[in-house]
């Protein structure tokens, strides 16, 4: 069967309608047979422009969709310095952070004869350096001994025995170095349980259990309580949060990860629900008065005492796909408009448009919101009393959406900490997705739990610059920075 043409048959729409426009004005046509041709027209075109974008497949490029399902041919320190050797010539430099150690070496090769003539160039100064530098990883375990006396006194005849360190409750320990790497395992790096017992096997010489690689998650989860609580208040101070959820399997039922971004700060909580149910129990957005960014969802705009922004890369996708669907001239204009003022202020100094500029911005805005409702087949008014909503195109939906949320589209070019898109939130987010493909679903809500407050730490000092197993360290030893 032959392709069908978008652009053919809007052409030949076009010159039907034209024809009888016409016929109409020279008045070989009746009212009533016009007022009937028009009505049919008018059908026939919302018909075209539904089964356009039917037909229009979506991909990542022009919907939500994510890469991963759009087929590949579809998507396009403290430091303590050694001294210099005089025998081997190697300076020794040793770097300190936390349970890390960096031991630098640089050898000099020294030249003492001219490889052409063979002079003497021992007391010939040297006019530069050629460094070459190789990297290595060497395994290193540590294991510590502590030897209790036990003496029996000599006047009570009573057996005293020495008091370990607090941190030796048992026989066998293992320290903070070897909690942080596993928790970095599983949590930052996905790894199953069974693998991480391999690895440590491999590396320390010792099994270690799955409940007890469970035991330091858990440690590490409790030991973030308190940091969760600051992040949350340090949030709600925050002039712009980005926003945003993704789903997560826990014990065969569907749960939500909602994530709140805001500068380095990032808080990820687990819920039953996706909407406003769900936000009303984890407490930030009902008590935030900023600029919340987000994808337009309904239960974000149910919440009025604070502004909105829409993010700018969900609308740019729409509007590619209503141009690939039916290739109309306001979602063209309307795109190029976004990019261009998107442009203009990421270039600029203040962030935004000036309020001269914002207002000949609305102007062209609402010009093309006008052009495209008349550019658009009209939608017929319900003749009977049946409930529910009526039918609408996805371009009709996204135009809409444009007329009603115009000041969230354009605060980007109004406000200076408003940014264009919802990248942060959706980034932030993305690993958890990596983890449920990856891993599967968690068994129990307290694992979940325990992973988004765990990546979210994680996550945060990350932006800050930190090391995860340094950061790790300092949760577990009390010595958590603000």
């Amino acid at each position: 069967m032959a392709s069908i043409d978008k652009q053919s048959i809007r052409a030949e729409f076009d010159k039907i309608k034209a024809n009888f426009d016409e016929q109409v004005k020279s008045g070989t046509v009746s009212a009533e047979v016009a007022t009937l041709f028009n009505t049919l027209m008018m059908l026939f075109n919302i018909i075209l422009s539904v089964f356009m974008e039917k037909n229009t497949k979506k991909t990542s490029n022009n919907s939500s969709i994510p890469p991963s399902q759009t087929t590949p041919d579809e998507s396009s320190t403290n430091k303590n310095k050694g001294k210099l050797d005089p025998k081997d010539n190697t300076e020794k430099e040793i770097t300190v952070s936390g349970n890390t150690r960096t031991i630098e070496t640089v050898t000099l090769l020294p030249v003492t004869t001219c490889n052409i003539c063979g002079e003497d160039l021992t007391n010939t100064p040297c006019s530069h350096i050629e460094r070459r530098t190789k990297i290595d990883i060497v395994f290193e375990k540590t294991e510590e001994h502590f030897d209790a006396e036990v003496k029996q006194c000599q006047s009570c005849k009573t057996t005293v025995k020495a008091a370990f360190p607090k941190d030796m409750a048992g026989i066998l320990q293992y320290g903070n170095g070897v909690k942080a790497y596993v928790i970095q395992l599983i949590v930052a790096q996905m790894v199953a349980l069974n693998r991480v017992v391999e690895m440590m096997e491999a590396l320390i010489g010792r099994t270690i259990s799955e409940a007890t690689l469970l035991n330091y998650v858990m440690r590490l989860h409790g030991a973030l309580e308190n940091w969760e609580k600051r992040i949350m208040l340090q949030l709600l101070t925050s002039s712009c949060m980005h926003t945003d959820e993704t789903s997560m399997r826990v014990n065969k039922k569907n749960h939500w990860i909602h994530v709140y971004s805001a500068g380095e700060l990032t808080l990820k909580m687990i819920h039953l629900k996706r909407g406003k149910e769900a936000m009303d129990e984890i407490g930030i957005i009902p008590h935030y008065g900023g600029v919340i960014i987000h994808d337009c969802w309904a239960s974000y705009l149910s919440y009025d005492h604070l502004n909105h922004g829409l993010c700018g890369s969900h609308l740019l996708r729409e509007l590619t796909f209503i141009i690939d669907s039916n290739g109309y001239r306001w979602a063209k204009k309307m795109k190029r408009l976004l990019k261009r003022v998107c442009k203009i202020v990421s270039m600029r100094k203040e962030k935004c448009l000036t309020e001269k500029e914002f207002l000949k911005l609305q102007r062209i805005y609402n010009d093309i919101l006008a052009a495209g409702e008349k550019e658009m087949p009209e939608i017929p008014r319900k003749t009977d009393k049946r409930r529910g909503r009526l039918a609408k195109s996805d371009a009709h939906n996204l135009w809409e959406r444009l007329s009603k949320f115009a000041k969230s589209v354009l605060l980007f070019a109004q406000l200076p900490h408003v940014p264009f898109t919802n990248n942060r939130a959706e980034q932030d987010l993305r690993m958890a997705k990596v983890k449920q493909k990856v891993s599967g679903c968690f068994r129990t809500l307290e694992y979940a739990q325990a992973y988004c407050r765990i990546s979210s730490y994680l996550q945060t000092m990350k932006n800050r610059g930190v090391n995860p197993l340094i950061a790790i360290n300092m949760a577990l030893s009390g010595d958590i920075a603000e």
